[in-house]
This record gives C-alpha cells, structure tokens and sequence, in this order.
C-alpha cells in the first residue's frame, strides 16, 4: 500500500505541474471522482470517506457502516458486531465501523469511470484558466516564439506563455516568412468559444497590431502626450496613422519618427518592411482629408453640402496616380481613416470629366 500511495502522490505532482493546477482543487476533483465510481458499485451506501493527505503520503477511502445487534435491516448501511470486530476489535454496538476500500475493489469500470471524471475536470480547469489568462491579455500586444511552420500552408504555432497557440497564415503579414525559433510580437485579438472549446486568436494583421507597436516604441503615446486618433491599414503594404499633440511643444510626427528615425524604423521592421504615411490629425474635416492622401499634394477639398460624409477633392494632374494610389489603395486608406467618401479629381477636371 505504501508503494502504491507513493505512486499515486507522485501522479498527482506529475498532473499539477503539468496543468498548472493547485494540489488542493486537484485533489478535491480527485474525490468527486472516485465518489462517483463508488457509488456506482455501491448504489444503496450512504456514507463513504476518502482520505487523500499529500503530506502524510496517505490514501485510502472506507464505507462508513453502523454497528447492529442482530442481523442488520440495512445491509448497506449496517453490520453485526461480530463482523465488524473483524475490521475494528474495539466496535461497538451503535457505533460506525469502517470498512476499508482498495482501489482494486472497484473493478476496471467504476477504475475507469473515476479517471474519466477527473480529466473532464482536468479539461474544464484548463478552460477556465485559459480564458482568464487571455482575457488580462486581449487587445494586448505579446512576444511568441515560433515553434513550427507548416512548409505547405504557411500555418504556424507559437508559443506564449507555454500554451501552444494556432496562427494561420491569413493572421501573418503578406510576404513575411516564419521560421522556427523566431520570437516575434503578436497581437491578442481575443478568446473565441469561450463557453465550449476556447481558443486564442491572435494577429499579425490586425490595425491595433500597429496601435500597440507605437505604443511600446514611442512613450510619448504611451503616457497620453501624444494621440493616435485613427489606424487605417493594407497589412504587409502600408498603413496610415494620424496622430495629435496635446503638448504644444511636442511635434507629434517628429515624436514618432523619432531621433534618427529609430522608432518609426524598429516599428517597420516588426511589421516585414510595410510602408507607414504619419497623418496630422486635424478636427477640420478637409484639412484631414488633404492630409490622409499624403505622399499626394492637394489643391482643394470640398464637402458635401448635403452634410453627408462625401467630398470632392482637387489634386494638380500630375499627382492623381499618387493621390490615387495603386489599386486605388492610397484613396482607399484615406476613406477608411477620415470615414468619408472620397472623389478624386484632377485641377481642370470635374467628377474625372474635363472642364
């Protein structure tokens, strides 16, 4: 028995390092589990004890009978005082009389039956932690290591925190390659099916990917002396941040570009190269918008005077490809950034139709 004790308690050491669950929620999971296969082949018992002591390396479990005169009404419940005496030579008429219970007792079944208790339970807590352990971190930016890249479909698993986590390719940036080993920053979109099979998104290729980045970079915006007011992006090919100063004299570009361009250079790193326009946020709309369409110069904006959000906006010829933008991805991304609707034309041109 003592072998078999000494096994058990180091089982139970092997599944709390292994799942990260303390020995006390362990071991009460543990008891609820062999309660079950007990009762499954003692159905009519009433009382049953289970002794778990990881410090005294004890284990043992008993039925809990009373002490009858004569012959007992309740077999389950009850026994004579001669049967009893040979478990306990002090029994008493009236008293409780405990019969000991090997695990071996319960059969391949009721064994079974406990096992498979405490790992649905195992399963449950596993669940729980995951979803509170992500729920501290969403909308955060992490560090994940790179545990292996699928050669066909570019499919990866990272690691964070020890929990192995999927990332597919449509989450990595275009054109970045992942190899094994890579650490790399990753950003915690959310827990998806937190009720059922919980799993962990995170991106790549999310806006707030880019949000996080300057904040970790530049603490300006970390302490709220500068603002991103909007993130509008084309993951893995350019993105459009428009930022404001509540400090007069801090330049809020120039604050992200930072000291030789190292800030805006580590952020591009990280994001594989992609291309980042620094927008002046303005609360005039059209000077926002004449803004948004940068590398493009701009002539002239005009709102809607119906005061829905459209505009017309003016640009010398020679820069409407550049304000345009190829695949229309420069317009696209200003649209997006300001919320308004945006028609592009030429100086001498109306709605694209020369004057």
């Amino acid at each position: 028995m003592k072998i078999m004790n000494k096994e058990f308690f180091e089982a139970l050491e092997g599944i709390e390092r292994a799942n990260g669950i303390s020995q006390d929620i362990l071991i009460e999971r543990i008891k609820q589990g062999i309660l079950k296969a007990i009762k499954r082949d003692y159905p009519n018992t009433e009382n049953v004890r289970i002794d778990i002591d990881p410090d005294a390396q004890n284990f043992g479990m008993c039925l809990l009978k009373t002490v009858v005169e004569g012959e007992p009404l309740d077999p389950a419940n009850e026994i004579t005082l001669d049967e009893a005496k040979t478990y306990d030579a002090k029994a008493v008429v009236g008293g409780t009389c405990e019969i000991p219970l090997s695990p071996a007792r319960f059969g391949r079944v009721a064994a079974s039956s406990a096992k498979q208790s405490i790992r649905s339970d195992i399963k449950q807590f596993e669940r729980d932690r995951l979803v509170a352990q992500y729920k501290d971190k969403e909308h955060e930016l992490v560090s994940a290591t790179v545990l292996k890249v699928e050669p066909a479909t570019g499919n990866a698993i990272v690691v964070i925190d020890k929990d192995e986590i999927y990332f597919p390719r449509s989450e990595q940036i275009p054109g970045e390659e992942l190899r094994a080993g890579d650490i790399i920053k990753v950003y915690v979109v959310g827990v998806m099916n937190p009720d059922k099979k919980p799993s962990v998104k995170v991106s790549r290729t999310h806006r707030d990917f880019v949000r996080r980045l300057f904040e970790l970079e530049v603490p300006e915006i970390y302490d709220g002396t500068v603002e991103i007011k909007g993130v509008a992006r084309e993951a893995g090919s350019r993105s459009k941040i428009a930022v404001m100063s509540h400090n007069p004299d801090v330049d809020a570009i120039g604050a992200c570009i930072g000291a030789k361009r190292s800030r805006i250079t580590a952020i591009v790193d990280e994001l594989s190269g992609e291309k980042i326009d620094l927008i002046s946020y303005s609360e005039d709309d059209a000077e926002y918008i004449a803004s948004a369409l940068a590398p493009a110069e701009v002539v002239s904006v005009k709102l809607a005077e119906d005061g829905s959000k459209s505009c017309t906006v003016t640009v010398p010829a020679s820069q409407l490809s550049l304000a345009i933008g190829n695949k229309g991805q420069n317009a696209k991304l200003a649209a997006r950034l300001t919320g308004y609707k945006i028609d592009i034309c030429a100086a001498g041109e109306k709605n694209g139709q020369a004057e």
